[in-house]
């Protein structure tokens, strides 16, 4: 017998599995990919631009897509550095993007979005958008009668063997994840709970915690650190991404 968190209105489940899990039960998921997928969607919705997102990995089926669509490739970061172009740094992203349309991939958020893209209804959240995405989505559970799931991505382990499991649960997803759930109505599970005091334990220092995470450490080494300290930004942005038919739209414009 498999055991969830299903007798609760709100939960908090890890990855790709947990993505699944949430569209099992037709809830209402938000993504958590803070370094930097769902910082990189709120920024660039915030801006007008609409995203696309694809399954991983980047190769000649989502260029062909994007071709398509006339839209233009999001690379990782360091393909962006060879060809140009905008990036998953969500510092890529400004306001001489509105109205363009980009196709994303990420080993992590895209990926979980493409397993739950078929739910109720489907939001990004990060720090930058906390209290926006939390207000429609506890708006949402009214009009759609639907419980809520919030997922932190984590991130994969690049060495892992055939028989390891390859999530590694980032804090910086699981803090991310923590400030939302504290601000959504409804009973929520043990996990949530736990998730929130993670947050409220580490809320007057966040932004040191990510920034000295492995996930922040990677990205600082690699000569990121301005992304590190823009992701760590707790509600700076009112743009809410939401899916809607293959591309994230800005939820809180008419």
């Amino acid at each position: 017998m498999f055991f969830d968190q299903s007798p609760f209105e709100i939960k908090v489940e890890w990855g790709q599995r947990g993505a699944r899990a949430a569209s099992e039960r037709g809830d209402i998921v938000i993504i958590v990919d803070v370094l930097s997928f769902s910082s990189t969607v709120v920024t660039a919705v915030d801006y007008g631009a609409e995203i696309y997102p694809y399954p991983p990995p980047l190769n000649e089926s989502a260029k062909s897509y994007a071709e398509e669509i006339n839209a233009q490739i999001v690379w990782g970061r360091a393909e962006a550095i060879k060809f140009g172009g905008h990036s998953l740094s969500p510092l890529s992203f400004t306001p001489a993007d509105y109205g363009q349309k980009f196709v994303m991939c990420s080993l992590n958020g895209a990926a979980c979005t493409w397993i739950a893209s078929k739910v109720p209804a489907l939001l990004i959240g990060c720090p930058l958008n906390a209290s926006a995405v939390a207000n429609i989505a506890n708006q949402l559970k009214i009009k759609l009668n639907a419980n809520i799931t919030v997922i932190p991505c984590g991130e994969k382990w690049p060495d892992a063997l055939e028989n390891e499991n390859k999530l590694r649960p980032g804090i910086e997803d699981y803090l991310g994840a923590g400030i939302i759930l504290s601000k959504l109505i409804g009973s929520k599970s043990p996990e949530a709970e736990v998730c929130i005091g993670a947050f409220e334990y580490s809320k007057n220092k966040l932004g040191e915690l990510i920034w000295d995470s492995a996930s922040g450490r990677e990205l600082r080494e690699r000569g990121f650190e301005q992304d590190v300290t823009h992701c760590s930004k707790v509600d700076i942005s009112k743009a809410v991404p939401i899916l809607h038919e293959n591309r994230f739209v800005n939820a809180n414009e008419p």
